[in-house]
């Protein structure tokens, strides 16, 4: 089961932005989809991993792009960015330390942690013209910076 799917609402118009939120959706629903099979915790937790790794290097990414053209709500996206870290930290702790998962509920932090954030900051980015010529990054290079991230973090929640 998807619970959530790509609508054109979450467009920002910065076409990479754009990419590696789809991809987030696709690591999102591959965990209900982990869920809804009765996989095993410890895989749950590897994929929350993968999403940790990803949305970092993301995040990374995209500050990059906001301090480079002076975006004016920088600071305060990126302190969000620093809140949803630890709210996926947050969900990945009560996952470990819980002996029976509660489907709907973690299906619905995982919703709602990734929903608010676009819907209140990443929104913002929509229209801005000057963000829409975000320089590509080479494949190779996000994939080292979302293990390295990954690995932190399985270490740090581990």
């Amino acid at each position: 089961m998807t619970l959530i799917e790509w609508r054109e609402e979450f467009c920002t118009g910065v076409p990479g932005v754009d990419y590696e939120h789809q991809q987030l959706i696709k690591e999102i629903n591959s965990i209900y989809t982990l869920i809804d099979d009765q996989a095993d915790k410890e895989d749950i937790i590897d994929s929350l991993g993968d999403i940790y790794g990803s949305i970092s290097a993301h995040f990374a990414l995209e500050e990059q792009m906001m301090e480079k053209h002076k975006y004016d709500h920088f600071k305060e996206h990126q302190a969000d960015h620093e809140r949803l870290l630890d709210e996926i930290r947050d969900i990945t702790e009560e996952l470990e330390s819980t002996t029976e998962l509660n489907e709907n509920k973690f299906k619905q932090q995982l919703n709602d942690w990734f929903q608010l954030h676009f819907s209140t900051h990443d929104s913002r980015l929509h229209g801005l013209a000057h963000l829409v010529d975000h320089e590509p990054v080479c494949e190779t290079t996000m994939k080292t910076m979302i293990r390295k991230a990954k690995n932190a973090f399985l270490r740090k929640s581990g």
